[in-house]
C-alpha cells in the first residue's frame, strides 16, 4: 500500500518541454553540478574520476550527493528531482548497487535507495515511512505525544480513522510501531535522530519538529 500524499512521481511539464525542444536545460545542469559536488566528497563515493565520460561521472556523483541528504528517496522521486531520464537512471542506480555504493530496498511499490552501509536495517525502513506523509505526521506526533489516540491522530492529520489504523497496521508489520497497548513507537530515539538529521529533506511539519526536538531528549540520571 503506498501513501497518496508521497512525493510526486510525474515530471514537471518545463522539464518535458524543454527536451521535446532539444534546449540545453540549464536548471538541470546546475541540479546536478550541485549534487554532483556533494557526491564527489562523500567518503563512500567509489566511482567517479575513472568515467571516460565526464557527464556520466556527475550523474553518478549527482545521485550520491542527492542520496547523502535524502537517504529513502524512491526511484521516480531520484529520477525527477534530478532530472534525469528513466533508462538513464536504472544505469546509474544499478553500477551503483553492483559497486556497493548504495543499497536498495523494496518498500511495496517502490524502491528505495541508501549510501551503502550508513543505516541499519530498522533505519531504512523508518527513513522509508518517513519519506510518507501520513505515515511521517503519525510519528511525529506519536513522538510528541506517546499517548496521542488514532482518533486524535486522524483529527491532527486530516484523515479518517480507518486511514490511521491501516497505515497503524503498516507500521507494526515494519516493526516501527506496537500496538500492544495504545500506540507506542519502537525505538524513538533513533526515529528522533533520523528526523532531526534528515529534517530538510522532508517537509516543513519536520523541520518544526527537528527545532524542538531537543526537549524530547532531556538526560535524567
Amino acid at each position: 500500500m503506498t501513501d497518496g500524499g508521497e512525493e510526486s512521481q510525474g515530471r514537471s511539464s518545463a522539464t518535458q518541454n524543454g527536451r521535446r525542444s532539444g534546449t540545453v536545460d540549464e536548471s538541470k545542469r546546475a541540479t546536478l553540478k550541485r549534487f554532483a559536488a556533494a557526491g564527489a566528497a562523500a567518503p563512500f563515493a567509489r566511482l567517479g574520476g575513472d568515467d571516460a565520460d565526464a557527464g556520466e561521472s556527475d550523474a553518478r556523483d549527482a545521485i550520491i550527493g542527492y542520496l547523502t541528504s535524502t537517504p529513502g528517496a524512491h526511484f521516480s522521486k531520484l529520477r525527477d528531482d534530478l532530472g534525469l531520464g528513466t533508462g538513464e537512471t536504472q544505469h546509474h542506480v544499478k553500477r551503483l548497487v553492483a559497486d556497493d555504493v548504495l543499497d536498495s530496498r523494496r518498500d511495496g511499490d517502490y524502491r528505495r535507495f541508501y549510501p551503502a552501509d550508513q543505516f541499519s536495517p530498522f533505519e531504512q525502513v523508518a527513513l522509508g515511512y518517513l519519506r510518507r506523509s501520513t505515515p511521517r505526521g503519525m510519528m511525529l506526533q506519536l513522538l510528541q505525544d506517546p499517548d496521542a489516540t488514532g482518533a486524535a491522530l486522524a483529527s491532527d492529520l486530516g484523515v479518517s480513522r480507518a486511514t490511521v489504523s491501516n497505515h497503524a497496521a503498516e507500521l507494526e508489520n515494519a516493526g516501527l510501531l506496537s500496538r500492544a497497548d495504545g500506540y507506542t513507537l519502537e525505538r524513538p530515539e533513533t526515529l528522533i535522530t533520523l528526523v532531526v538529521r534528515y529534517a530538510d529533506s522532508f517537509d516543513a511539519g519536520a523541520v518544526s519538529f527537528a527545532a524542538g526536538a531537543d526537549e524530547l531528549l532531556r538526560y535524567e540520571p
